[in-house]
């Protein structure tokens, strides 16, 4: 009599499970997210993605430090997302598949770590608010106390970090200004942008006559706008904490990322880009 063969039971539902991943990987991995989407990819024989959340002010030197990265690890792929930080946090509080996340302030990233969805952070670098005027402009604002002078003024909202950061100036200012100082600013607000790359555009565009940014944002766009100074008594400290999101597909590149912007070549790339060294506490 001849005998069937045997199927480990086990071997049958790991095949089973490898055939269903290729075939519903693609429909449900958007809707499952991170839970299921390393899986996925493994299965497909996809790169590894590593995906960064970043301010918006940090754009330009990720892509810089994303192409190191890339090389330091081949197949590696590096994937960026650049916004606002309140806009950044609110993708991450609706099941925003992430590894990383960086902030330019620590209100937006600490309301992460309180929900549970974050990692311990750290901040990784500093920037400061400066004022950037059109060339056109360049002759009749020269310094902050100059600024109620434009005739069009272009600010983040209160909600952006860069616009909270405008508004602690503004208020600041009023000791050395006169008391009236930040309403005299806001009376000439022609618009208030989600985040500070907005804020930019306007004035190099020449559809404001200034606005407050960070100085690398100043400093990407130079040539095309004036950068005005704040005096340091009236500035404010803008820091950048990153952290590993706790539902990271990739928490082990997420870490070595974490490790190159604190190295010496990435501490380079962002003083080269205007990030400063943060104040010692």
């Amino acid at each position: 009599m001849k005998r069937r063969p045997v199927r480990h039971p086990h071997a049958f539902a790991i095949g089973r499970g490898l055939v269903l991943g290729l075939i519903l990987g693609p429909v449900l991995g958007p809707v499952l997210g991170p839970a299921m989407g390393p899986q996925v990819a493994l299965a497909a024989g996809k790169s590894p993605e590593l995906v960064i959340f970043g301010a918006a002010s940090l754009k330009d030197v990720f892509a810089r430090l994303a192409q190191r990265f890339e090389k330091e690890h081949p197949g590696t792929k590096v994937v960026s997302n650049a916004a606002g930080s309140q806009e950044l946090r609110t993708q991450i509080e609706h099941g925003a598949a992430a590894d990383l996340f960086a902030s330019a302030d620590r209100k937006h990233m600490d309301a992460l770590v309180a929900e549970g969805l974050v990692g311990s952070p750290s901040v990784f670098t500093c920037n400061e608010p400066v004022v950037v005027v059109r060339p056109a402009q360049a002759a009749t604002i020269k310094t902050l106390a100059d600024l109620p002078r434009a005739e069009r003024i272009v600010i983040g909202t209160a909600e952006v970090p860069i616009g909270n950061y405008t508004l602690q100036i503004l208020q600041k200012a009023t000791v050395k200004y006169g008391s009236d100082f930040a309403q005299r600013v806001q009376a000439k607000v022609a618009s208030r942008e989600l985040n500070v790359r907005q804020v930019l555009a306007k004035v190099v565009l020449g559809e404001a006559d200034a606005g407050l940014v960070y100085r690398s944002d100043a400093l990407a766009a130079a040539g095309k706008v004036q950068l005005v100074s704040i005096p340091p008594e009236l500035n404010v400290t803008a820091e950048y904490p990153i952290a590993i999101l706790k539902s990271a597909p990739n928490p082990s590149l997420a870490r070595q990322w974490m490790e190159l912007v604190r190295s010496a070549a990435g501490v380079a790339a962002l003083r080269e880009a205007g990030f400063l060294p943060c104040p010692r506490r």
